[in-house]
Parts: structure tokens; C-alpha cells; sequence
């Protein structure tokens, strides 16, 4: 495909007008300021659009579509406890194949073209993922509250199997991760274990950290060491990790996490709709910490509107930091992109640059809401919306365009969604029922 005379954002995310890419195969192939004489078939006039790299969720838990809206208005524990964990020890592989194919036909609707994902019922997220056309890095997130040998439980059978039989999957599209949950739904057995093998495996990890101020100071009572220091001295960090939250660190964590090359995951929304607080984003940067933006689940959230929360992610330093030049536009289109792609160990994505894989976003910016033009980058960030995204596009494959799902049969899903949680919901009040008697 040829885009002519497009807007673009370029690989130092900077705005140039009128440009030519050419994309071949799954990769960008040219970009110019003349027509390139190679025939790159079909071509999209540019005029009033916007081409820039792909979105990427860098941390998320995509089968909880089903919970979206569910258990509102509560505090964090009774929040999981009540609603949360009954919810989801009801969940079967074919709620969690459709709630992902849901989230998937969300992401794509709003730009995101890769997702860190952790949960369970591995192989039904592999399947709808790979489905859809998407990238994910996926995992299997270990929890251990009874100090069982990590090597003879049945989740980390399935986190093995799920790197013996799908790492590399859907054309390279899906890369299995290694996941702890949190420092505190393990031990420290279970922490030391696992950080060897996905040292020995060659995997990245994935792992909750610091997001409540309760979380954090109990590791410390229990431990004498915040959670990113027990987590270091477990080895967690001796693989590319990507640590969701980080809203409670401090001290010598940022210097941990400089160090072991550790990208935090800012899930912005979420954090504040929980009350959780907002993460230290400015001092992160500061310390040339790598950054990328997630959403959580949409249990959390509520949406996978990705624009809102870039935007979040920008103002939210400023109002907590009191300070306007906290997270600057530029450095949230980075996290974005290139600071996720680069969690996920996809160091040829997240980039509009010739070589670099061809995920790639078009934005329509006619609307009233982007005009007037005094900074496009500003604008992205600050008056955009998601449905100002117009085509998806993964490895040169077209996803969504203009309101039209490529890969998704999206009223079989929400029918099917909406079958699956319907289900659980009858089971959760005959069991209310039955405990009542």
C-alpha cells in the first residue's frame, strides 16, 4: 500500500506534511517527500489524515472485557474479594477466548496495535489474539499463597506449555512472557524460581508492583525492603521486565530499576479510579527510566480508549506534581509507542521508520476538535479521541477501517460476551442462594 500526500509523525515524532510511505509486506519501505517510482498496489489519499506508528497497551488484562462495569464504587480489596475473584473462578476457556476477541476488537477500534497481557487459560488468548490480527506479549501470572513448589503447580505447567507450543505464534505476532503476579501473592521461593527460568528460557517478565501504598508498606513490615528491592534481590529483574504501576516507589527504587533496565507500565486511569494513587512519572524520566502507558483491565478502567489515556498520562503529573511541564507531549506519544514496543522486546515496531514493522495508525484530523492547528502533537494528545482513528493496520495488514472490522465478526462477539457473562452471573446468584440457605 502507498499513502500519498499524508501527515505523518515520524520516527523522532515529529510532524511533516505531505509524505509518501510505501509499505511492502509487513514492513514500511519508503518514506519520502516525492512518489516513489515502485508500484505499491493500492493507494489511501492522505488528505486530512494523520499516519503515525501504532499503539502500544503495555499492560493489561484483556479477558476481563466480561467485568467491564461490574463492582463499581468499591475499595480495592472488597473491590477483588466480592466481585472480582467469584467472578472470575467462574471464568471457562470459552468466556476467556470471547472476552479477548472483545478487548482485541476494542484495541484495534482505538488504535492499539500490541498488547502486554497477563491472566490465564493461556491458549484461548493465544487463539483469539492470533485471530484478530493483533500483537500481544502474553503470560501466565503465577500466584502461590500456600508455598507449594513452584515447579510441581499446575500454572506454571501452563505457562511452560504455553512457551513450548506458542511463542513465535501467529507469524511472530505473539510472544509468551514470564509473569509473577505480585510480591505479595507469592513467596519468595516462588519469586526465586520463576526468575530462573525465565532467565534460562530467554523470556521477558511481566509483574505488579507498588501499585497500592497497603501493598507496599506490608512488603516492607514483611521484608524490611520495598517491593522492587525484595523483587531484585529474587532476580525478578535479571530478564527484561516490564513492572506494572510503580505508584508507591521510592528511595533507591528508581535507582534499581535504572539499573536492571526495568520499564514501569502507567496505567494512569486505572490508579485513579481505584483511588490508588498516581505514579511518579516526571522523576522516572528524569532518571532515563523506560516508560510506557498501560490501561489495566477494563474492570478498572472502564474503556480501551487509548487516546484518553495518553492524555490522562499527561496532565495527571501535572495536577499531582503541580508542575505544567511535568510529562511533555512529546515524551506521552513516546510511551505510547516506542517505550511500549520496547517493553515488549519489539524493537523493529513502535516506530514510523523505513525497516520497522508496518504497525501503523491513520487518524482522521478534520474534525472540529483538531482545529485550529498551533502544535499537531499537542493536539493528538490533548483534543483527540479514539474515534478519530480510522484504519488499524498490523504487519501491512488492514484490521479495521472506517467503521469495518477486517478480522473480527464483532456482533458474534458481543453476542457471545454477553452469553458468557450472563452465565457466570446465574451461577454467582444460585450460589448466593444457596449459601443463604
Amino acid at each position: 500500500m502507498l499513502f500519498k500526500n499524508i501527515t505523518i509523525i515520524d520516527e523522532k515524532i515529529q510532524v511533516k506534511e505531505n509524505i509518501y510511505v510505501g509499505v511492502e509486506g509487513d514492513t514500511i519501505d519508503y518514506i519520502g517527500e516525492t512518489e516513489p517510482e515502485k508500484d505499491y498496489g493500492q493507494q489511501y489519499d492522505g488528505k486530512g489524515r494523520l499516519l503515525m506508528a501504532g499503539f502500544v497497551n503495555a499492560h493489561a488484562h484483556s479477558p476481563m472485557t466480561l467485568l467491564r462495569g461490574y463492582g463499581e464504587n468499591m475499595a480495592l480489596q472488597d473491590w477483588l474479594n466480592k466481585k472480582i475473584f467469584p467472578f472470575e473462578a467462574r471464568l471457562q476457556g470459552e468466556d476467556v477466548y470471547w472476552g479477548t476477541l472483545l478487548a482485541m476488537a476494542e484495541s484495534i477500534r482505538y488504535g492499539i496495535v500490541s498488547t502486554t497481557d497477563m491472566y490465564y487459560l493461556t491458549e484461548n488468548m493465544v487463539n483469539a489474539v492470533v485471530e484478530s490480527g493483533a500483537k500481544a506479549n502474553i503470560s501466565r501470572a503465577i500466584t502461590n499463597m500456600t508455598g507449594r513448589d513452584l515447579f510441581t503447580m499446575e500454572e506454571f505447567y501452563e505457562e511452560k506449555n504455553a512457551v513450548e507450543l506458542f511463542d513465535g505464534a501467529g507469524d511472530g505476532r505473539i510472544k509468551i512472557d514470564a509473569s509473577l503476579h505480585a510480591e505479595y501473592t507469592s513467596d519468595p521461593d516462588t519469586a526465586m524460581k520463576l526468575a530462573q527460568y525465565a532467565k534460562q528460557a530467554g523470556l521477558n517478565m511481566h509483574v505488579h508492583v507498588s501499585e497500592t501504598a497497603f501493598e507496599h508498606e506490608e512488603c516492607k513490615r514483611k521484608y524490611g525492603m520495598t517491593p522492587v528491592a525484595y523483587l531484585n534481590s529474587r532476580g525478578i529483574f535479571d530478564t527484561p521486565t516490564t513492572a506494572a504501576h510503580c505508584v508507591w516507589i521510592e528511595g533507591e527504587d528508581f535507582d534499581i530499576l535504572k539499573e536492571k533496565g526495568v520499564t514501569v507500565a502507567s496505567n494512569p486511569i486505572s490508579n485513579m479510579k481505584l483511588s490508588s494513587g498516581v505514579c511518579n512519572v516526571p522523576k522516572l524520566l528524569e532518571q532515563g527510566i523506560n516508560v510506557a502507558i498501560g490501561t489495566d483491565s477494563v474492570a478498572s478502567n472502564n474503556s480501551l480508549d487509548f487516546i484518553e489515556e495518553i492524555k490522562t498520562f499527561a496532565i495527571a503529573s501535572k495536577e499531582k506534581y503541580k508542575d505544567p511541564t511535568a510529562v511533555t507531549p512529546v515524551q506521552a506519544i513516546y510511551a505510547a509507542t516506542f517505550g511500549g514496543a520496547r517493553s515488549q522486546g519489539r524493537w523493529d515496531c513502535g516506530k514510523l521508520e523505513t525497516g520497522c514493522k508496518a504497525d501503523l495508525i491513520v487518524l482522521d484530523i478534520t474534525g472540529p476538535n483538531m482545529h485550529p492547528v498551533h502544535d499537531l502533537i499537542t493536539n493528538l494528545v490533548y483534543s483527540a479521541c479514539g474515534k478519530d482513528v480510522v484504519m488499524t493496520m498490523v504487519d501491512g495488514k488492514i484490521l479495521y477501517q472506517d467503521g469495518e472490522y477486517k478480522t473480527i465478526d464483532i456482533e458474534k462477539v458481543i453476542y457471545n460476551v454477553e452469553r458468557s457473562t450472563a452465565r457466570i452471573l446465574k451461577e454467582l446468584d444460585s450460589n448466593e442462594l444457596v449459601t443463604r440457605g
